[in-house]
């Protein structure tokens, strides 16, 4: 599981609106610590000394209580049962932490040890934080997080509108066959600003849960089909060959995802990515699309249809001069598809360049 993963599936466990935060929640307002493991695994348990059985239903009014205790309370990985409290944990010694309170030092290395999301309230601090193999993240306010969330759907905005005239920009030159690098590039620079905002935003979405209803319908309102298009880009204009550290447009697309925004502001890095080197004389270079991204907005079409076209045409140029009986030569084109991939293509032509 990625670092990324791991921490969403952490924050959805404690999130607004569940037993476990609200219950979280009151130990933070009674200026009372606490540590909760969740998971009871043989590892787990092999680690846990003392304490009594409890093996009642997690209810947030129940975990306040037991929260009272010095223990620790241990609730099940389905985090239904509240397994045991005022239990003593034994993790390996040897486990490094610089964590300074005991608390938080056990926390963490019982989280190391076994995995488990391990929490841990801090009394003189109020804060929530919580651990699992080796990430550690403490939870931040609610009003917090709202306000942060709302100034980046409002980035988002910005960026949406200037990724979508990049877009119809670069419509208008694959038209004109017209394409650099550079264009390209700078397409990709903008998509992977805005990844990285919505990246952020699904973050604070997962953290508010309830909360965040509102915040998680305008990501889904502005972010809708973005994410196609970016990767349709991809396909249009990956080129792999020997010495390009990618093996697809897969993996470089993923490498934007993973990558940092000061890396992506590079458009020599960016042009890298793509198979085009990472020298200034290559921005200038032309290049052609497969035809994917317009062939997307005309008509409706399996992925491994669009394949197929893609294959047999090679370049948007050759699909738009074929004639109807050429494409239908095509595996997954029949007579409908042909006359709508040629209409479609050609009305969207002129459309897109009437509006230059």
């Amino acid at each position: 599981m990625e670092d990324k993963e791991i921490l969403i599936e952490s924050l959805k466990a404690v999130a607004p609106g569940t037993k476990l935060r609200t219950g979280l929640d009151n130990i933070l307002r009674s200026k009372r610590g606490a540590l909760i493991v969740i998971g009871d695994s043989e590892e787990i348990m092999d680690i846990v000394e003392g304490g009594f059985t409890i093996n009642c239903d997690l209810t947030s009014s129940a975990l306040y209580e037991l929260a009272k205790m010095d223990g620790a309370i241990i609730i099940n990985s389905d985090m239904t049962k509240i397994i045991r409290a005022n239990a003593h944990l034994h993790p390996q010694v040897s486990i490094p932490s610089r964590e300074t309170g005991i608390r938080h030092r056990i926390a963490q290395r019982v989280a190391r040890q076994t995995g488990a999301l391990v929490i841990a309230i801090s009394e003189a601090r109020s804060i929530i934080t919580l651990y699992r193999g080796r990430m550690k993240y403490v939870l931040s306010d609610i009003s917090f997080l709202l306000t942060k969330a709302n100034q980046a759907v409002q980035t988002l905005e910005k960026y949406t509108v200037r990724m979508e005239e990049a877009l119809e920009h670069l419509s208008a030159l694959e038209f004109k066959n017209m394409v650099t690098v550079e264009d390209v590039a700078r397409v990709l620079q903008k998509a992977a600003l805005i990844l990285k905002i919505v990246e952020e935003l699904e973050i604070f979405i997962v953290q508010l849960g309830t909360e965040g209803r509102m915040v998680d319908m305008q990501l889904e309102e502005l972010y809708w089909g973005l994410k196609d298009e970016i990767i349709l880009v991809l396909k249009d204009y990956y080129r792999y060959d020997e010495g390009q550290p990618f093996q697809g447009w897969e993996e470089a697309l993923q490498y934007i995802l993973n990558n940092s925004r000061e890396e992506l502001i590079d458009i020599l890095e960016v042009s890298k990515i793509l198979g085009y080197g990472s020298n200034v004389a290559g921005l200038h270079k032309a290049v052609v699309p497969k035809g994917y991204r317009l062939l997307n907005k005309v008509v409706r079409i399996p992925s491994h249809v669009a394949d197929n076209l893609a294959e047999a045409f090679g370049t948007l140029p050759n699909l738009m001069n074929a004639k109807i009986s050429e494409l239908i030569e095509v595996d997954g084109i029949g007579e409908v598809r042909a006359r709508a991939i040629k209409e479609g293509l050609g009305n969207l032509r002129k459309t897109i360049l009437s509006n230059e």
